[in-house]
């Protein structure tokens, strides 16, 4: 009959089957169903919530870690190198001690990695051992455990001030609301508070949540690192479905505040919480100077190679010269009697010499390259001027091998808010129904307004007990009289960390200083407040409506109640545990369904005067949904919607005056006092609006999730029923609320966004009708002062609102609950719905909000541009907002042209670009050298950055929209060409991708080292993207510096890390990695030369023992404090010049032609170092080692003299380090050859030192060998310090000046360029009659133009690396500026000045001129002579 068929599965089950791949199911942990048991075996790949940050176990520590140092391809070569050497044919030295520069190396590798894990270790046991409450089936209640006990489907229970173990799903809370608030500072630094809800069927629950009858399957999604999306579902068992988001999930990491208590299930537990899913650790990227020192490996190779080959060869026609019969007394034949043949032994020597040359590959170079850069970044942190009191905050280092790539930085894209401002908003000007209120006071309090140096404590209110909260946050009196339970409520935790850590995070609320809080009032807009509340407290006694209101009074009650309303802002009192500040005297459901909305509106609901909550709601927080809705069927949807209308025709004729019956309001004195409200915002912007409507007596109360309680003068408190909240995003740039007005019981949307956006949703005016010209007369005026606004730095935002009719009201509703209900598309069906409700508007008004700089950011960015440096800023503020800006903080000079593209098309924007690049050439095309000022000459290169010598005048402004069409392939390189032309480039209204598209069009297309600096999450693609990326810890939290390599407190901080330490970092490794392969050539060659007295047999004149260690233990020291603490120049003068950066850039410290003439230099002085011994011992009787021992000496003198004449900075440590290699190489020479007679046989090194140091011969050739290896370099380095100098030098020398004479020259120096940029002609100014109008032209504000060049140099530097050209300034001789400059004054001119100008003998020849005072005087007057006529 055959098998049965097979089962089929229907496309459900294979639906079904799919989905669960990407989902996963929670089930309780306190239930054995047999659904439970089944599902057991899969519970086991749930991660636990242990954490284990650590890589290493003790079994697996020594396999692993080998495994991963042999991804090192330069161990696997030496360990091959080792290995090779234990073949009897080829073998050069003892195979054991061969081992020991290999295992050496690996030891210390392994060991600093066991130590970094061991850290790991100590830190995972800390918090797996913190303390939780979980619900215990057995003992039926919640008991403590630890957090690594803590499993998915366990029932978790947290109070006030508590961190999250786990990722958990909020089904119980202690607020009548189902709320609970948390602080995410730990998670991304953010201290404002944000809400979280109970999911929805929860709230429904009559009694106290009991864990053991939870009997729901929850379905989510699976552990991933979006930490702004959670989507699932929980499934009851009647079948019914209740959506899940991320306002149900209480992240891991985070506090919870301003709740008493709160219950949950965990959902995602150890490794699987976002909040570690979101932690990379340090990042590692590759450095430039290590990608150029890695070719230069190479090249090593190929040397080493190419000396390989030619001992073969040589040795190979030595062997074939003796023939079969004449082989020499020496050559041992093979086991079997038989000699080699030529090839052979060829083959065999090659292998030989790769084992004896072998250093010529430098083993410890990467290993010394990670311990300097580890003890760089350790100095840097320690810096205090990096250090920033008021944040209490540091550098931090996230990306510990790229520090030199800090002293090499070309480019610079910052962001503006947060960035270069301080991101605290103040409110300082407004404008409602087209007549602006200018706030002079408000201006005089800002421009006279200082920061307290130090916190002044507030008392505390009397009575009423304080919560845990409280013990934490910004009144110091409180924190002090309530430490001892703050530190209990942690000591559950087990975490002081944490406690300190949440104690300086909450130490102020969110933008609360004083200069945001304390706003004067405008008195003719105050007036007219105090009228528009009068009146509405006659017409209410009167029953009047509304409408007889002055329309201009409308708008203005409108508009401080759109300040107070359309905002997420969290109210919270000092003396409650949170906010209790709103009456509520009947405690209701929150409307759950359209039937429940259908309730609202029965003429019972109007004439309760009941303060229920509202129905369902968007999204709260910075995304457009919102916890809530059930899923409901399209027909359900529709006959609810039916019944709906009726319902709400039948209660508009219950109220046709416009005021319901009773307007749901509470006395003035029920709420407490104003002086006691905290608002904890989630952006600073809110935080502004709201303070300004409470300084005009317009006060928020209260916020639950259904309502806003608003505070009136002369109507007390009026509670707003919150329907809708549809949140910002950077698309529709813009925020709504839909509440339900408790006044007039009209539905109304008030929103507040960009009035780029807000302007084109305006209801269209009609020009016939009285009533639409006066509107259209108000957004007129309202355009003109945005304009203004603009002007004059401000942040702008408009305010509109919206009365909606029931019916459209009821036709919006039903599209956006199938939005909401959605499975698919939900959030693009959502940003649809707000579109449909966002239109038609009403315009009221618009601010103008402060964003002060930040201290010293004008400075910083002069002096960075000084450095060389091209600064972007990239930022989402609107054009005039940002122009201005810019001006302040001195990124655009007014003596500059600026170019300004607006586009409104890509064929425009094709064409405006094309323009101006014509325009730009055929300006400067023709220009040369002004003969006036063809003779004047400056030491140090001149205020403009190489990418700007030409046209150092031009500026570039572009807006989104333009970016957005400059940034396709075909108009890029266009785009390029002329932003590369201009010393500064101002992108406004872009985007985070836009931003990061920027940076990477730069670093790719001209190569160059790209730096991006921000403070929020919008800049994180900048920030990766760019190779060097600088996170800002500012007020808009810490997703920035997660992403970031280097994180600073302020802007400012940045002119320091990158012209002192990252100057530092890059000469310092750049001149140990070429010293490396200088050190590690000459010894090499010294072998070499041997082989010409050997036969090429492979043979050494070196002892194996110093041939092994010399490079370890010998010569390793005194680089590596070089390396670490040299500073070529001080810190003062890299900071007082900032042109000496540009060394960096240039790669002046390594370029390709340093390593080739390291390598003749190393040749040279092996040369001297081998013959000078040779001849010397010539025709002697001196055995080979009593020869080789000598050489090995004046070899470590050569290397150690000739690190210290590249040494510009001695201090003890280095003189310490030179001696001790020195006297460590004679100690073990003394030890080894006293106690090792019989250590290498035939030959024996038994007493050789102690014979040596009996010979004055030694001695002789250990003075003279290396003064001859090092006569020409210190030549060289003398005679180009003297008629060559470079910059450094002369800033070296500079240095070394008396600080009166100094400051002097200094001040003279920038007094000069300054007068030089001034008298440059203006030479065919940059006119822009080529374009006008703002929206299709490229705009050139006509100023003073900087000196241009001739078309010749202008070809020069479009062919230089990048766009980095030289200008014809910097071709000038620095000759004039310094005394030791090209021209020689023959008096002057001695072989003393020589000798002192090294570092070296510095301080000696200070003690020789000193003794010689006519000859010092006469120098010092001179030089000071010289260097004022140069100035």
């Amino acid at each position: 009959l055959g098998s049965p068929p097979a089962h089929v599965p229907s496309p459900a089950e294979e639906g079904r089957r799919r989905r669960r791949k990407r989902t996963r199911l929670v089930r309780s942990n306190l239930l054995l169903l047999p659904e439970a048991e089944a599902e057991k075996p899969k519970r086991t790949s749930l991660a636990s919530n242990r954490l284990k940050t650590t890589k290493y176990t003790a079994l697996s520590f020594l396999p692993k870690n080998l495994f991963e140092q042999f991804h090192r391809l330069a161990n696997v070569y030496f360990v091959f190198i080792a290995l090779l050497n234990f073949a009897p044919a080829v073998n050069a030295f003892q195979p054991e001690l061969a081992l020991a520069p290999v295992l050496f190396i690996l030891a210390v590798t392994a060991i600093k990695d066991l130590w970094e894990d061991y850290s790991r270790y100590l830190s995972d046991k800390e918090i797996n051992h913190m303390e939780c409450l979980v619900y215990s089936r057995n003992e039926k209640k919640y008991i403590s455990r630890y957090w690594k006990e803590v499993q998915v489907g366990d029932f978790v229970q947290l109070r006030c001030n508590e961190i999250i173990p786990a990722d958990i799903l909020l089904l119980s809370s202690s607020d009548p609301d189902g709320l609970c608030h948390i602080e995410t500072a730990n998670l991304d630094g953010e201290t404002n508070l944000k809400q979280r809800q109970v999911v929805r069927r929860f709230l429904e629950l009559d009694s106290e949540f009991d864990p053991l009858k939870f009997t729901s399957v929850i379905e989510c999604e699976n552990p991933n690192n979006d930490l702004s999306r959670f989507r699932g579902y929980i499934i009851h068992k009647n079948g019914k479905k209740d959506g899940l988001f991320k306002e149900n999930l209480l992240l891991r990491g985070c506090t919870i505040r301003n709740t008493e208590e709160v219950a949950g299930i965990v959902i995602y537990a150890g490794h699987e919480t976002k909040a570690l899913l979101n932690n990379n650790g340090p990042r590692y990227k590759r450095s430039k100077l290590e990608r150029q020192m890695n070719a230069d490996v190479l090249w090593c190779i190929l040397i080493l190679l190419i000396m390989c080959l030619f001992s073969a060869i040589g040795h190979g026609l030595w062997v074939w010269q003796y023939g079969e019969k004449k082989k020499p007394v020496f050559d041992v034949p093979g086991p079997d009697g038989k000699y080699l043949s030529p090839v052979l032994a060829s083959v065999y020597l090659f292998l030989t010499a790769i084992i004896v040359f072998q250093v010529m590959i430098p083993i410890s170079l990467y290993v010394s390259i990670e311990i300097v850069k580890i003890c760089q970044v350790y100095f840097i942190h320690q810096d205090k001027d990096l250090y920033d009191e008021e944040t209490d905050t540091q550098l931090q280092c996230r990306a510990l091998n790229i520090t030199e790539d800090l002293g090499q930085v070309q480019f610079i894209f910052s962001d503006k808010t947060g960035t270069l401002t301080e991101n605290k908003m103040v409110f300082r000007r407004c404008t409602v129904s087209g007549i602006e209120y200018s706030h002079d006071d408000n201006a005089k309090r800002l421009a006279m307004y200082q920061e307290p140096d130090s916190e002044e404590e507030e008392a505390a209110p009397k009575g009423g007990n304080l919560s845990q909260r409280d013990s934490i946050c910004s009144h110091q009196s409180i924190k002090v009289v309530h430490r001892s339970q703050s530190t209990k409520t942690h000591r559950r935790t087990g975490s002081r960390a944490e406690a300190k850590r949440a104690s300086i995070l909450s130490k102020h609320t969110a933008f609360s200083s004083p200069m945001e809080k304390d706003i004067t009032p405008d008195p003719r807009l105050l007036e007219k407040v105090n009228e528009c509340a009068k009146h509405l407290e006659i017409m209410r006694s009167h029953e009047q409506p509304l409408s007889h209101l002055s329309p201009e009074l409308c708008d203005i009650f409108d508009f401080f109640i759109a300040l107070t309303i359309c905002n997420t802002v969290v109210v919270t009192a000092p003396n409650q545990p949170r906010q209790k500040v709103r009456d509520r005297f009947e405690l209701k459901s929150p409307v759950k369904t359209i039937e429940d909305f259908i309730r609202r509106f029965t003429p019972s609901r109007l004439t309760s005067g009941s303060n229920s909550s509202s129905s369902s709601s968007l999204a709260t927080n910075k995304s457009m949904h919102r916890c809530g809705l059930s899923v409901l069927s399209s027909t359900s949807t529709e006959s609810t919607l039916l019944k709906l209308e009726e319902k709400l025709a039948y209660s508009a004729q219950m109220n046709n005056n416009g005021y319901s019956s009773q307007q749901g309001r509470t006395p003035v004195g029920s709420g407490p006092e104003e002086g006691e409200l905290r608002y904890e915002a989630e952006s600073p912007d809110e935080a502004a609006l709201v303070y300004a409507a409470r300084a005009y007596n317009c006060s928020l109360v209260g916020r639950l999730s259904d309502q806003v309680s608003v505070e009136l003068p002369h109507l007390g408190t009026l509670n707003f029923e919150v329907l809708h909240t549809l949140g910002f995003d950077s698309i529709r740039k813009r925020m709504s609320v839909v509440v339900r007005h408790p006044l007039t019981d009209e539905i109304n949307v008030y929103t507040k966004g960009a009035d780029s956006v807000i302007m084109d949703l305006l209801l269209p005016c009609s020009s016939g009708d009285p009533r639409g010209k006066h509107q259209k007369k108000i957004q007129t005026k309202t355009q003109n002062y945005l304009n203004l606004y603009a002007v004059d730095g401000l942040r702008t935002l408009c305010i509109a609102k919206r009365v909606l009719s029931k019916e459209e009201y009821a036709c919006w509703l039903k599209s956006h609950l199938e939005a909401e209900s959605s499975t698919e598309n939900r959030e693009e069906l959502l940003f649809q719905s707000a579109l449909q409700i966002e239109k038609n508007l009403h315009l009221l008004g618009a601010t103008g909000i402060e964003d002060h700089l930040q201290d010293g950011v004008p400075e910083t960015i002069a002096n960075l541009r000084k450095a060389g440096l091209q600064i972007w800023v990239l930022t989402g503020d609107k054009q005039e907002t940002a122009v201005n800006i810019a001006y302040a903080c001195k990124l655009l000079d007014h003596d500059e042209e600026i170019i300004t593209l607006n586009a409104e098309s890509p064929e425009t924007c094709a064409v405006l670009l094309e323009q101006c690049l014509q325009c730009v050439e055929s300006k400067f095309s023709n220009n040369t050298i002004d003969e006036a000022t063809g003779n004047m000459t400056i030491g140090f290169t001149p205020l403009y950055p190489p990418s700007s010598s030409v046209l150092s005048s031009l500026g570039l402004v572009i807006d989104g929209r333009t970016l957005a069409y400059a940034l396709e392939p075909t108009l890029e390189d266009k785009f390029l060409a002329l932003a590369k032309r201009c010393r500064s480039v101002l992108c406004c209204r872009s985007t985070p991708l836009q931003k990061s598209m920027v940076v990477k069009l730069v670093r790719d297309k001209l190569k160059a080292m790209t730096l991006a600096i921000g403070d929020g999450a919008n800049d994180v693609s900048m920030i990766q993207v760019a190779d060097v990326g600088v996170g800002i810890s500012g007020q808009e939290g810490m997703q920035a510096v997660m992403a970031s390599d280097f994180a600073i407190p302020r802007f400012r901080h940045l002119e320091k890390l990158l012209l002192v330490h990252g100057h530092w970092c890059y000469s310092r490794l750049a001149n140990m990695v070429l010293y490396f392969f200088y050190k590690n050539a000459m010894f090499v060659a010294l072998l070499f030369w041997y082989q010409f007295y050997c036969g090429f047999s492979g043979s050494s004149m070196v002892d194996q023992w110093y041939l092994i260690f010399f490079n370890l233990f010998f010569s390793s020291l005194p680089q590596l404090i070089t390396g670490v603490l040299d500073k070529d120049v001080p810190a003062e003068m890299l900071i007082a010049v900032p042109q000496l950066y540009k060394s960096g850039q240039n790669m002046e410290e390594y370029q390709p032609h340093m390593f080739w003439m390291n390598m003749i230099d190393a040749m040279y002085q092996s040369l001297v170092c081998f013959f000078i011994p040779y001849f010397t011992y010539y025709d002697s009787e001196v055995d080979i080692f009593s020869w080789g021992t000598p050489i090995t000496t004046i070899a470590l003198f050569t290397i150690i003299l000739h690190l210290a004449i590249e040494t510009k900075t001695w201090t003890i440590l280095h003189w310490s380090s030179c001696i001790f290699s020195i006297l460590l190489f004679f100690f073990v020479a003394l030890v080894y050859n006293a106690s090792c007679p019989v250590c290498h046989p035939p030959s024996n090194p038994y007493w050789t030192m102690e014979r040596l140091m009996g010979d004055p011969m030694f001695y002789f050739t250990c003075i003279i060998s290396p003064v001859v290896a090092l006569l020409p370099r210190f030549l060289y380095r003398t005679l180009q310090g003297t008629l060559f100098p470079t910059q450094l030098q002369l800033g070296r020398q500079l240095s070394k000046l008396p600080p009166e004479i100094r400051t002097q020259l200094l001040t003279k120096l920038n007094v000069k360029k300054e007068s030089i940029h001034q008298t440059q002609p203006f030479a065919n100014s940059f006119s822009p009659n080529f374009v006008a109008n703002a929206s299709d032209c490229c705009k050139a504000y006509n100023q003073n133009a900087p000196l241009p060049t001739s078309p010749k140099d202008e070809s020069s530097q479009d062919t230089s690396m990048g766009f980095h050209g030289t200008s014809e300034m910097d071709s000038l001789s620095m000759g004039a500026t310094f005394p030791w400059s090209p021209a020689v004054d023959q008096t002057d001119f001695s072989l003393l000045k020589w000798i002192t100008s090294t570092p070296l003998f510095s301080r000696f020849g200070t003690v020789l001129q000193v003794s010689s005072s006519s000859l010092q005087n006469e120098t010092q007057d001179t030089m000071c002579h010289r260097l004022l006529v140069s100035l």
